[in-house]
C-alpha cells in the first residue's frame, strides 16, 4: 500500500457495484469514526510505539467512543425512538444506523479488552502490575486499610435497594458496584449500590520501589465488610452508564449564559443510552440495573475485562521515561529570539507562520501578554472557543481590561463539554471589565482570531493572529496547528469586520481577504475547486492538497467528484471522519485520502490549489482555515478562511508542511474506495518517512531569523 502522495503513482482504480448517482457515493459518517478510532486503537498495537504511549492510545480509543456515544448514538437513538426515517447522506435511516453502529462498535470494544490483556502482560514484565486482591500481600492489606478509612471511607455512600430506598440516581459515566449480600445472623439478604468515587484515583498504588497497582473497584471489594458489617457478599458486578449528553437549548433564550446554566444541570440527567456491564453479573442483578436505568438488551454490552478503559491514562506512569515518547522541547522561532522577545518587532519585519507543537505555543500567549502590558496598545479583540482552566490567555485579557484598554471577547458558550469551564472564564472577563460578548444563539462561533490595535507613531496598526487551532496552551502540546501573526492591513480590516458581525450582528461586506462561514466560506471553497476543473479541462496542470480533521459536507464532496473527473489530482489527508470514496472508477479516480495518526493530533485546516501549475509550486493559492468540510462547519459555525500572500510562509505551508504529510509512510493509513483504511506497511529495516519526526528535527520557514533559511533540509531524515 503506498502512501507516499508526493512521490508515488496514483493506483489504478476500482470498479463498485454501486448506482454513483445515488447516495451510494457516500460513506456512512458514524462508520468512518468508528473507524477513526479503530486507527486510534492499532497505535496501541503498534510495536514501534514506546509501551505506556500504548496505553495512552488505548485510553484515548476509550474516551472517544464514549463520547461518542453521548452523543453521536444518543442523537440518533432520539431520532430513531420519535420514529424519524430521514436518511442521511449514504441513504441510512436512524434505526439502520443504530444497528450498524452496535456491531462495530461490539467489536471495537472486545478488541480493546484484547489490546489491555495483551498490554498488562508487557507492563507485568516491565515491573508495572495490575493487582487483584487475591495478589495482596500482609504489608499490602495494612497499607490499603489505612487508605480506606482515611481517604476512601469518608467519600462513600453505600446503598440498600429496597422498597424504603429506591434505585439511585447515576450521573453520565457514573461508575458503581452493584452487591448481593447475605445477613449471617439470619440468611436475610439485601442488595446494595456502592457507587465508586470519581473523585479518587482509579488506580491505587501500593507502596514500595516498584510500580504496584490495584483498581478501586478491587479494594472495595476488599473492605466491603466494613461496610456492611455482618453481611457476606453472596454475588457481585461493577457497571458504569453512559446517558444522552447532547444539550438541547431553547430557540429563544433571554439570558443565554443563565440558559446554559440550566441545561448543564440537564445533561446530567439524560437518559441511558449504554450500559457496561461485568460479564459475570448475577442475573438478578443484571436484571435489577437493567429495569431500574430502563435499558434493553441492544443497549447492554458485557465486558469481559476491564470496566472504564478510559481511565488507563493514570497509568501513564511520568516516572518510567523508558516507555515514553523521548522527551521533546518546542523551538521558540529564532526571529522572536533576534527581536529579544519583542513579538509586534518580529511581526512588522515579516508575516510569521508557527508550526505547533514543534514551535511554542508561548508565542501566541506572549503575543496577547504583551499586548496586556505594552502602554502603545489600545484595544484587543479575542475569540475564545476552547482554553485551559487556568488560562494565561485570559490572564492576560483580564490584565489590559484592567489597565483601562479596550477588551472584546467573544466567549462560544456552546463549546462541547466545556461550557462551564467557558461561562466561569467569562464571569471572570466581565468582573475585569472586558466586554464579553456570545456570538450567535443559533450558530457557534469557532473561529480563531486575535486582533492587536496599537499606536505607532501617527497611525493606529493591527496585528492579527489566525489560527486553525484552540487557544489552549495544554492541547497544543499535542494537537498539530498552524499560526499566522501579520501585520497586513487589509487582514487586519477583515478581522474587524468580523468581530463587528459577532459583537453586533453587522454582515461584512468588501472582505479583501477572508472568507468566512456560514456567508461565504463554503462557496469560495466550491470555487477554487471549479477553477483546478477548468484548468484541467484548458489542459493546464491541475492540483488540489488538502488537509483537514473530516469530510462530510455533500456539496463540497460533489465538487471533488466532479473535479476528479475533469482531471484534477486531488490529494486529501483526512484524520477522521470522511464521506468521500476516494478511487472509483467514474467518480473519483483521480482522489487519494489518507489519515494520519501518531504522536500527536493532527488538527490543521490546509488546503492548496495549483492554480495552473504542478504542486509543490510557489504559484499555488494556499489557504489556511479553522474549519473541517462538515455540513457544521460551513453551514452553522462561524469559521474563517484566509488566504496566505507572504512567499515565505506559502512556500514554508506548501513546500513543508503539506509536502511532508504527503510524503509520510511511517503513520499513514489509506483509504480504500469501500471506506475501509489499510496502514501503509515497509519491509524490515527500511526507512519509513515520518513528518512528525521531520518536523521536531527541522526548523520551518517563516520563523528563521538571522540565521536564514538556507539550512531547512529536503524531506528527509533518518531511520534510526
Amino acid at each position: 500500500m503506498n502512501a507516499d502522495f508526493l512521490n508515488g503513482e496514483h493506483p489504478a482504480p476500482v470498479t463498485l457495484d454501486l448506482d454513483l448517482e445515488t447516495a451510494d457515493r457516500f460513506m456512512n459518517r458514524e462508520l468512518s469514526w468508528i473507524g477513526f478510532n479503530m486507527r486510534v486503537l492499532e497505535e496501541a498495537e503498534n510495536p514501534r510505539v514506546p509501551l505506556l504511549e500504548r496505553l495512552r492510545f488505548l485510553s484515548i480509543s476509550a474516551t472517544n467512543l464514549d463520547e461518542f456515544y453521548t452523543v453521536r448514538v444518543a442523537g440518533l437513538r432520539e431520532l430513531a425512538h420519535a420514529g424519524n426515517t430521514t436518511p442521511g447522506l449514504d441513504g441510512l435511516t436512524p434505526a439502520e444506523q443504530l444497528r450498524l453502529i452496535d456491531v462495530n462498535a461490539r467489536g471495537l470494544m472486545d478488541r480493546q479488552q484484547t489490546v489491555f490483556r495483551a498490554l498488562t502482560t508487557e507492563m507485568s514484565e516491565a515491573e508495572i502490575h495490575i493487582l487483584t486482591r487475591a495478589d495482596l500481600r500482609d504489608d499490602d492489606i495494612k497499607f490499603l486499610g489505612d487508605f480506606f478509612l482515611e481517604q476512601v471511607f469518608p467519600v462513600l455512600s453505600p446503598l440498600a435497594i429496597d422498597p424504603a430506598h429506591p434505585f439511585p440516581f447515576l450521573p453520565n459515566e457514573g461508575f458503581a458496584l452493584a452487591l448481593q449480600l447475605e445477613r449471617g445472623s439470619d440468611k436475610r439478604p439485601l442488595r446494595a449500590l456502592l457507587p465508586v468515587p470519581a473523585q479518587i484515583k482509579r488506580f491505587v498504588r501500593l507502596p514500595g520501589d516498584d510500580f504496584r497497582f490495584i483498581p478501586l473497584e478491587e479494594l472495595l471489594l476488599h473492605f466491603v465488610g466494613r461496610l456492611y458489617p455482618g453481611y457476606k457478599v453472596r454475588g457481585q458486578c461493577a457497571f458504569k452508564v453512559l446517558r444522552d449528553s447532547d444539550l438541547e437549548l431553547e430557540d429563544e433564550a433571554e439570558d443565554l449564559v443563565r440558559e446554559f446554566e440550566t441545561a448543564l444541570k440537564r445533561r446530567r440527567r439524560g437518559e441511558v443510552v449504554r450500559l457496561k456491564i461485568s460479564d459475570n453479573a448475577p442475573v438478578a442483578l443484571r436484571d435489577l440495573i437493567m429495569h431500574e436505568l430502563h435499558v434493553t438488551e441492544e443497549e447492554v454490552v458485557n465486558v469481559d475485562g476491564l470496566i472504564g478503559i478510559s481511565d488507563l491514562s493514570e497509568l501513564v506512569l511520568d516516572e518510567r521515561p523508558d516507555l515514553l515518547w523521548p522527551t521533546f522541547s518546542p523551538r521558540v522561532p529564532e526571529r522572536v529570539q533576534d527581536h529579544e522577545g519583542d513579538m509586534f518587532a518580529a511581526i512588522r519585519q515579516k508575516d510569521m507562520l508557527l508550526h505547533h507543537p514543534y514551535e511554542t505555543f508561548d508565542m501566541v500567549v506572549r503575543f496577547l501578554t504583551q499586548a496586556a502590558r505594552d502602554p502603545d496598545v489600545v484595544a484587543i479583540k479575542q475569540t475564545l472557543y476552547r482554553t485551559s482552566k487556568k488560562s494565561p490567555i485570559v490572564e492576560a485579557l483580564c490584565e489590559a481590561a484592567e489597565d483601562g484598554k479596550s477588551v472584546t471577547a467573544l466567549v462560544e458558550l456552546k463549546a462541547r463539554f466545556d461550557e462551564a469551564a467557558n461561562i466561569r472564564q467569562s464571569r471572570r472577563l466581565e468582573r475585569s471589565g472586558a466586554h464579553v460578548v456570545y456570538g450567535f444563539l443559533n450558530y457557534k462561533t469557532h473561529a480563531k482570531i486575535s486582533t492587536v490595535v496599537r499606536r505607532e507613531g501617527e497611525k493606529l496598526v493591527t496585528y492579527t493572529h489566525f489560527g486553525t487551532g484552540n487557544y489552549h496552551p495544554i492541547t497544543a502540546r499535542i494537537y498539530t496547528d498552524v499560526s499566522l501573526f501579520t501585520c497586513d492591513a487589509a487582514l487586519g480590516r477583515d478581522a474587524t469586520k468580523v468581530f463587528n458581525y459577532l459583537s453586533g450582528y453587522a454582515q461584512p461586506e468588501g472582505l479583501e481577504n477572508l472568507a468566512i462561514s456560514p456567508i461565504c466560506l463554503k462557496e469560495r471553497l466550491i470555487e477554487m475547486i471549479g477553477a483546478e476543473a477548468a484548468n484541467a479541462q484548458a489542459g493546464k496542470p491541475a492540483v488540489i492538497w488538502a488537509k483537514m480533521n473530516s469530510l462530510i459536507e455533500k456539496d463540497v464532496i460533489d465538487a471533488l467528484y466532479a473535479a476528479s473527473q475533469a482531471g484534477v489530482r486531488i490529494d486529501l489527508v483526512v484524520r477522521g471522519i470522511c464521506g468521500l470514496r476516494p478511487n472509483v472508477a467514474g467518480l473519483s479516480e483521480n482522489i487519494r485520502v489518507k489519515s494520519i495518526v501518531g504522536r500527536f493530533l493532527e488538527h490543521s485546516r490546509i488546503v492548496c490549489f495549483g492554480a495552473g501549475h504542478a504542486l509543490p509550486s510557489k504559484k499555488a493559492r494556499v489557504f489556511i482555515s479553522s474549519a473541517d468540510w462538515m455540513s457544521r462547519n460551513l453551514n452553522r459555525r462561524v469559521e474563517t478562511l484566509v488566504e496566505i500572500t507572504n512567499n515565505t510562509v506559502k512556500a514554508q505551508i506548501v513546500s513543508q508542511i503539506m509536502a511532508a504529510n504527503m510524503a509520510d509512510v511511517a503513520q499513514s493509513w489509506v483509504m480504500q474506495a469501500d471506506g475501509s483504511f489499510i496502514r501503509a506497511t515497509w519491509p524490515e529495516g527500511e526507512f519509513a518517512f515520518s513528518c512528525h519526526r521531520f518536523f521536531m528535527e527541522n526548523p520551518s520557514l517563516s520563523g528563521r531569523g538571522s540565521a536564514g533559511a538556507s539550512d531547512v533540509p529536503q524531506l528527509t531524515h533518518t531511520g534510526d
